[in-house]
């Protein structure tokens, strides 16, 4: 069974999701703050992590960046906080997607297969693809590394998927939107923010002046796309 961790501490919402994720063929465990979330995901394997932000002992951000050290796999936020400020917190520790409350059961359960399978499928696809080597940017695909300069970078799963998906699309313009449906399988938040996070993100990784890009360029009004000459 794929197992899913629930970190909320009103009881009606955790169970709620359970009783959803169950009928599903999700097996689920419930932790109640911030710290019990924190132990259980380091005992045990989850394919997917419904993090609420307003915890007891450890909130959300704090939480969803130290399980960003050590897991990859999608960490959804589940909060009744809409300000954007907030989904650009949460996207910068590592948050993959943010679903306001009230949500509708069905879905979140749909976000939540959506999620697993996109993961899954990048991760057990076949290690067959060759390096991605340009101006001392390396993409290792089979093994999910990029360096630059020979310098291992940490890279978030979708931020990894993003930029593997326009370095492999090379001088192709995208918009947002398309990205959103390319890298998260539908529109995440409702807006563009969650592109725009996530290439700002990458961007303070792989470029070595930000502010002047060389990889992944910005096409006013359209998009971006990485430039590869």
């Amino acid at each position: 069974m794929t197992k899913i961790l629930i970190i909320e501490d009103e009881e009606s919402i955790a169970e709620l999701q359970r009783d959803y994720l169950e009928l599903s063929g999700f097996e689920v465990d419930i932790a109640t703050t911030g710290r019990e979330g924190l132990t259980l995901a380091k005992q045990e394997s989850y394919a997917l992590i419904l993090l609420d932000l307003m915890l007891p002992e450890i909130d959300g951000f704090k939480l969803c960046e130290q399980f960003r050290e050590t897991l990859d796999i999608p960490i959804l936020m589940v909060t009744a906080r809409k300000e954007d400020i907030d989904k650009i917190k949460g996207f910068n520790r590592g948050a993959d997607d943010y679903i306001v409350k009230p949500f509708n059961p069905n879905e979140l359960v749909a976000r939540v297969k959506a999620h697993i399978s996109r993961y899954q499928r990048l991760t057990q696809r076949e290690k067959t693809s060759p390096l991605i080597e340009f101006k001392g940017l390396t993409i290792d695909h089979p093994s999910r590394r990029v360096y630059l300069d020979d310098v291992e970078l940490s890279l978030t799963a979708k931020e990894y998927d993003l930029l593997y998906f326009l370095a492999t699309n090379p001088n192709q313009v995208f918009t947002k939107d398309h990205l959103l449906e390319k890298i998260w399988g539908f529109d995440a938040v409702g807006d563009s923010s969650t592109v725009t996070v996530h290439i700002r993100k990458i961007r303070e990784k792989i470029e070595r002046d930000p502010s002047q890009p060389t990889f992944i360029e910005t096409i006013w009004g359209v998009g971006y796309r990485f430039k590869k000459e």
